[in-house]
């Protein structure tokens, strides 16, 4: 895999090049849209069912586009057409804050396992100053051998460390998991 996190191009050593770029006003229709793949993703791991229209629920997007937070989106030409198409999303909160946390993070299944969604995660946490919080839910076991894997490569060997915590209104839940750069 190749960057750095400032790179404009990404590529991982299946051949995939993608690039990253942070998500434009007029963009955050295809960050709701990719949304709605990321809690469908979750559905299993949180027990969770569409609303009644049909949808997943978003509500966390309508605090973006702000000044503590910004989203980011992987492209890559769509290879039917040509045109750039969105690969991943990463949402990230706390820009303004003490420590930034990523939202959400979705990588489409087709460019799983390839390293784009290491190398995507790479490059967005390279983009702002930590200290960062990574959280992801008990049941979601890939998330958490993931999220291991980019703090040890991003933040070092016993540079972070994991915490659990419960999971506010739902008693019954497992906890859920919190990664914390040092």
């Amino acid at each position: 895999m190749e960057s750095n996190g400032s790179d404009r191009f990404a590529e991982v050593e299946s051949g995939v090049r993608f690039e990253v770029r942070p998500v434009l006003n007029e963009q955050w229709t295809i960050v709701a849209w990719l949304w709605q793949s990321y809690r469908h993703d979750l559905a299993k791991v949180v027990d969770g069912l569409p609303y009644s229209d049909g949808r997943y629920q978003t509500a966390l997007l309508d605090e973006f586009p702000s000044a503590d937070g910004v989203a980011y989106i992987a492209w890559r030409p769509h290879p039917k057409t040509g045109e750039d198409a969105p690969i991943g999303f990463a949402v990230i909160k706390g820009l303004t804050g003490n420590r930034r946390s990523i939202e959400g993070f979705w990588v489409a299944p087709v460019v799983r396992r390839e390293g784009v969604g290491t190398l995507f995660a790479e490059q967005i946490l390279a983009r702002h100053e930590g200290p960062w919080t990574i959280a992801f839910q008990h049941e979601n076991a890939g998330a958490g051998i993931f999220w291991r894997n980019v703090a040890n490569k991003v933040f070092g060997l016993g540079r972070w460390s994991e915490v659990e915590r419960p999971v506010p209104g739902l008693s019954a839940a497992p906890p859920d998991h919190f990664i914390e750069s040092k």
